[in-house]
């Protein structure tokens, strides 16, 4: 792979791999680093940039995978740590870089330091590493404040001697204590593991959440916790200002090699907040959850749009894109509503999906992503068109937030289900025939796999493919400028450099094109009459 420039990353597809739903190469219905090795040809056919892959380290997968037990390890179900070694290796050949996960904010509950705090007792340096208190009331019944979990429930468990430790997510998932040196030496050691074997960089869980008030005050809040500081200006456990020394010295650390490495964040923050994790000695870039969560509504992304570059204009860092991810709904099905939004009304959600319609918005949704300045995140199976599995059985559910919010949140797994590659029945090539996947698959993905899409002309990766490669061919597109131009209403137009132009329309009826242009690539047939039909986006080169 060429050292093409440190800066790679200011304009890098990122293409997310939940690798235990990408493909199983030995047929245990888990997705694996075998059937990752075996589709890196197509990913490279894509014309992505890199890849990220969600945790694969050794874990008892109460969160499916975000519950770590070993950082420098691989789970037996994926593989080895030199079948890893091999992958990052191939990869490279490839011409894709590989950015992991890292876990910061908690360990699982079966690490051995953990494991070590429980048996060491109260006032111990082992517990030291975690966050353990005495709860309130008599005889410390009552947990030591009123926080929440995210998943539901207090955020507190009770040990067997009495004490209380905190878990911001699922019990199984103890916060550190990132106050204690121990641990920000175990971290940034980690990062030089991974670092030496070749790893590109790492995206980082819970970006937000490592540093927290030693007082511990109580919140008042009285339900689940969520991942942002709902506004409040001092938040005892979202967005402190501590988690930037954190960063800076794992930023060191990662300028310190020959081929400076990155970091991605994930960083759920109020606004105007962002960009101080961006600084030029902290991280690199982040996750645009504003871009992903707005509603397909002209006036609204354009809004998103220019804050998220104008709010990081003062630090020099780009902005990135992203539709969908392994936490959300997948946008196909949230497009095909009447509320196109994250979050949605339930009596929406409890309505069936349009998918042609929001199969046309994703179209649409895709090259509008595409072809903004800074980065850009495909999530595994966007490519293909596919769709949230809404009606998985309850049986099937592992996601946590379905048992702690007591069966009324169904969770992530709908947007889980592994992906289809080629024949007419599950497992749809995911692995060998016979192959039982982890989540079931919906019998009519028979239409979705990548094997289908090749086959059709106008499918959802042909219009990825040739996206992908009009976004690396023309400079106009790898710039960072944005200029508005006017368009009618409930439309967006800007143009890119000095020639290309991006026009969508997301009203209720047809407009037409820019005058002396010509179109490159369009989401959807624009006709004789070359006007742009409604949920649909064109590139144009002025003539």
């Amino acid at each position: 792979m060429s050292n093409a420039s440190d800066s790679w990353w200011r304009s890098a597809v990122i293409y997310q791999v939940y690798i235990r739903s990408f493909a199983d190469g030995d047929g245990d219905g888990t997705g694996d680093i075998a059937g990752l090795r075996s589709r890196l040809p197509y990913l490279a056919g894509l014309g992505v940039d890199a890849l990220w892959i969600n945790p694969w380290y050794p874990s008892p997968m109460a969160d499916g995978g975000y519950d770590v037990s070993d950082y420098r390890g691989i789970h037996p179900a994926f593989g080895t740590l030199d079948e890893a070694r091999q992958m990052i290796a191939e990869a490279h050949t490839f011409g894709l870089r590989v950015i992991l996960d890292i876990v910061p904010n908690h360990t699982s509950d079966q690490h051995v330091w953990f494991q070590q705090a429980l048996a060491a007792g109260p006032g111990s340096p082992q517990r030291d590493r975690y966050i353990f208190r005495e709860g309130r009331g008599e005889d410390g019944c009552l947990p030591p404040n009123d926080w929440h979990a995210c998943f539901g429930g207090p955020a507190w468990t009770r040990t067997a001697d009495g004490q209380w430790y905190l878990h911001l997510f699922a019990p199984e998932q103890p916060d550190l204590n990132w106050d204690n040196p121990e641990v920000r030496t175990e971290f940034e050691s980690v990062l030089r593991f991974w670092f030496d074997l070749g790893v590109d960089g790492f995206r980082i869980d819970v970006a937000h959440g490592m540093d927290k008030d030693p007082a511990l005050p109580d919140l008042g809040l009285p339900h689940f916790s969520v991942m942002t500081a709902e506004g409040q200006q001092d938040h005892p456990h979202w967005d402190r200002d501590g988690v930037h020394d954190i960063f800076r010295s794992w930023r060191a650390i990662a300028d310190s090699y020959s081929v400076a490495r990155i970091f991605v964040a994930e960083a759920h923050v109020r606004p105007g907040r962002l960009a101080d994790y961006l600084r030029p000695d902290e991280l690199h870039t982040a996750f645009n959850f504003d871009f992903l969560r707005c509603p397909l509504e002209a006036g609204r992304l354009r809004e998103v749009i220019d804050r998220s570059i104008t709010d990081l204009a003062p630090v020099g860092a780009p902005a990135t894109w992203v539709l969908s991810n392994h936490d959300e709904t997948r946008h196909v099905t949230r497009h095909g509503r009447a509320h196109t939004g994250v979050t949605t009304p339930l009596s929406d959600r409890r309505q069936p999906c349009d998918l042609a319609l929001g199969t046309r918005r994703a179209r649409a949704a895709a090259l509008l992503m595409l072809s903004l300045p800074g980065g850009a995140y495909i999530y595994q199976g966007e490519e293909l068109g596919l769709y949230e599995v809404e009606n998985l059985p309850e049986e099937a559910l592992q996601d946590p937030v379905w048992e702690r919010s007591g069966h009324t949140r169904r969770g992530r797994d709908g947007c889980r289900v592994p992906l289809p590659w080629n024949g007419d029945t599950p497992p749809f090539g995911f692995g060998p025939p016979g192959t039982t996947p982890w989540l079931p698959q919906p019998d009519d993905w028979k239409s979705y796999t990548a094997e289908a899409n090749e086959t059709d002309p106008t499918s959802m990766l042909k219009l990825y493919r040739n996206a992908l490669r009009l976004r690396r061919l023309t400079p106009d597109l790898r710039g960072e400028e944005l200029h508005w131009l006017d368009s009618p209403e409930d439309t967006l137009l800007f143009q890119r450099g000095s020639d290309l132009l991006c026009a969508v329309n997301l009203s209720d009826r047809p407009i037409p094109l820019p005058d002396a242009c010509t179109p490159l690539l369009s989401s959807g047939s624009l006709g004789k009459d070359q006007l742009l039909p409604p949920d649909t986006a064109v590139w144009l080169r002025r003539d």
